[in-house]
C-alpha cells in the first residue's frame, strides 16, 4: 500500500467516524482544558489507622489482602511499603473526605 493509499484511507474512515459521531467539524477543532483534579493522596498502613478512630494497623492490611482498597506496594517482597489511596479507604469505610 502506498503512502497516497494510506492517506486517502485515513480520510475515509475520518469523514465515517465523523458521520457516526454526528460531530460539528468546528466544535471538534475545539480543546477543552481539562477538569482539575485533587491529586492523589497515599497513606501508609500505620497513617491509615491513625486517619480513622478504631481502625487497626491490621485491619488495613487484611483490607489489601483481600483487594477490598487500592493500594500499592513500594519496595520489593516482604519488605516493600503498603501506600493506600486515602479516597479508596475513606469509600470503602463510607466516611467522605
Amino acid at each position: 500500500m502506498t503512502l497516497t493509499q494510506k492517506k486517502d484511507l485515513i480520510t475515509q474512515i475520518n469523514e465515517l467516524l465523523e458521520k457516526l459521531i454526528d460531530v460539528d467539524p468546528i466544535e471538534a477543532t475545539v480543546q477543552h482544558e481539562p477538569a482539575i483534579e485533587k491529586p492523589l493522596e497515599m497513606l501508609t498502613v500505620k497513617e491509615c489507622a491513625a486517619l480513622v478512630d478504631g481502625l487497626s494497623e491490621n485491619t488495613v492490611r487484611q483490607l489489601v489482602a483481600q483487594d477490598k482498597i487500592a493500594h500499592v506496594r513500594a519496595g520489593a517482597g516482604r519488605n516493600g511499603k503498603i501506600l493506600v489511596s486515602k479516597l479508596s479507604l475513606l469509600k470503602y469505610l463510607g466516611i467522605t473526605d
